[in-house]
């Protein structure tokens, strides 16, 4: 698989966990063209946590507004009925459980449900941002990433970077499945069908536990 298939896989099932009425909020990267995948007639509140309650699609060229942008500097719209607040008051619905879910990538993640995806070691970051606070907050974590990276596990029995949060992650789905985290460990729930479970377990650290009814991962 590309890249761009990659993304469009993990994309496309993610979308399929959201719901109608739904408030959500997207990290940057991946989870922004979410959106793009949602089954017909479903619609979502997408917050943005820098102060917008109603987030719309990304503007076409040349048709951005300098003074609407999303927490990672991306330009935004914004939908009819929609709210704008300061920051403080963002964070209110955040930390009040106000967020159905939230969908981030991740640097790495354990069978714990710890979550890495802020910084490595020695490399320049511009920090944590709001992400320790809508993990804890929101009341669904899904982790929208690719499987491994350049090669190497990034499901691990141990995160070995600094974390995000502990043991808050619910859902994680990649290219290769999707994956349940529970207290007994991760269990893979749904599989792509280009790939076998040895496969799968190959590419993760972690031991995974597979779904006695474990069910083809859908692509379309």
């Amino acid at each position: 698989m590309d890249k761009n298939q990659i993304r469009e896989t993990i994309a496309k099932r993610v979308a399929l966990e959201l719901k109608d009425g739904d408030v959500v909020n997207l990290g940057i990267g991946l989870p922004t063209i979410i959106p793009n995948y949602l089954p017909e007639g479903v619609q979502l509140t997408l917050q943005s946590e820098n102060g917008l309650l109603g987030m719309g699609p990304t503007p076409a060229q040349g048709e951005e507004d300098p003074n609407m942008v999303n927490a990672g500097g991306g330009y935004i719209t914004a939908v009819p009925g929609a709210a704008s607040f300061d920051s403080c008051d963002s964070f209110v619905v955040i930390r009040g459980g106000h967020v159905s879910a939230t969908v981030l990538g991740a640097m790495q993640v354990d069978e714990n449900g710890d979550l890495a995806n802020w910084m490595i070691p020695g490399k320049l970051t511009p920090g944590m941002g709001g992400a320790m606070d809508l993990i804890v907050g929101a009341k669904r974590v899904i982790l929208a990433m690719e499987h491994t990276a350049k090669g190497n596990p990034k499901i691990l029995k141990k995160c070995t970077l600094p974390l995000t949060a502990k043991g808050q992650v619910n859902l994680i789905v990649t290219e290769m499945g999707v994956m349940e985290v529970t207290d007994k460990g991760i269990v893979l729930k749904e599989i792509n069908p280009e790939f076998s479970v040895e496969d799968v377990q190959a590419a993760t650290e972690a031991t995974l536990i597979i779904d006695e009814n474990l069910k083809p991962m859908p692509l379309s």
